[in-house]
């Protein structure tokens, strides 16, 4: 494919120098700067003419002016004041000024509003409470297209056995459908970040998996924390097993139901992994349908997660 060249640094971002605005790398303002990348990103959003958008980290503005011509409205949040005067301004007497709201904040402690899809190129430090608190929101949104580091978008479509399969991979992929859209090169940025990035799609699944997300991560978490161990080992460490009978005998007591006193968590645990044939089994290897039964056979022991 032939070499599209570099534009001039756009007219935004000179007037954005020539008023003195320093980038904060240390929040993770990398601003966008390539027109083709931020076309191919709102191209993959599949936008219509009646969609609300939440765009987090609009930085100056050049993703939001394209998303405010093709959406109904886009809700844009932005932490730094700085940016946020330079969005307005941006927008100021034009007849998008109506169609932008703007939630100035951390977008972690923000309450969001409805939405039909989430654009966002976000400091990667936020990367995975952002996926999370996205994936929990209701009323449901319809998909979101995000800006991450490579590897943190390549662990989110990793797949039992790669290397980078992970309980961020599992969580992810039980909650949504996840594609890898393509890769953004660090110079396509404006300070270039350290890292190379990739765009990922999340499509959320409508009705959601019929299972408590506590009791799953709790297990999930205790699965990976050593992801090349057997199962059988990962269950021994003292801190997993004094959590499981302190849940158990809880789970007993709100049942009414007589803990023997010779009663060994460790005897049970060892059985539930038995008796469902995942003693020998390694996390980096299970998929969500064997994390399924597993969990099924732990809660039907009277043993939780949560």
């Amino acid at each position: 494919m032939p070499k599209v060249k570099a534009e001039k640094k756009s007219r935004q971002h000179q007037e954005v120098k020539n008023q003195g605005i320093m980038f904060n790398t240390g929040i993770g303002q990398h601003i966008l700067k390539n027109p083709l990348v931020v076309n191919g990103i709102i191209e993959k959003a599949a936008l219509r003419p009646t969609d609300v958008v939440l765009e987090v980290g609009p930085g100056t503005g050049n993703m939001t002016v394209k998303l405010l011509e093709k959406a109904k409205k886009v809700v844009a949040c932005e932490l730094d004041s700085r940016l946020v005067a330079e969005l307005q301004k941006r927008v100021q007497c034009t007849p998008l000024q109506t169609k932008l709201q703007i939630l100035v904040g951390d977008v972690l402690k923000t309450d969001l509003p409805f939405f039909d899809i989430c654009v966002a190129n976000l400091p990667y430090q936020i990367s995975s409470p952002f996926v999370f608190k996205l994936l929990l929101h209701r009323p449901f949104f319809r998909c979101a297209v995000l800006m991450f580091q490579r590897e943190f978008a390549m662990r989110l479509v990793a797949q039992p056995g790669d290397k980078l399969y992970c309980r961020l991979s599992v969580n992810t992929q039980l909650l949504a459908r996840v594609d890898h859209l393509m890769k953004v090169g660090k110079n396509n940025f404006r300070p270039p970040p350290k890292v190379e990035s990739s765009v990922v799609r999340i499509e959320p699944k409508n009705p959601p998996p019929p299972v408590n997300f506590q009791e799953w991560d709790g297990l999930v978490r205790i699965a990976f924390v050593r992801k090349n161990k057997t199962l059988s080992s990962a269950f021994k460490s003292t801190a997993v097993e004094q959590l499981l009978e302190k849940n158990y005998r809880i789970h007993c007591s709100v049942h009414n139901v007589d803990v023997p006193a010779d009663f060994s968590i460790s005897k049970k645990i060892e059985t539930v992994l038995q008796e469902a044939e995942f003693s020998e089994k390694r996390a980096r290897s299970m998929d969500i349908d064997d994390f399924m039964v597993l969990l099924h056979a732990f809660n039907s022991a009277g043993i939780h997660f949560s």
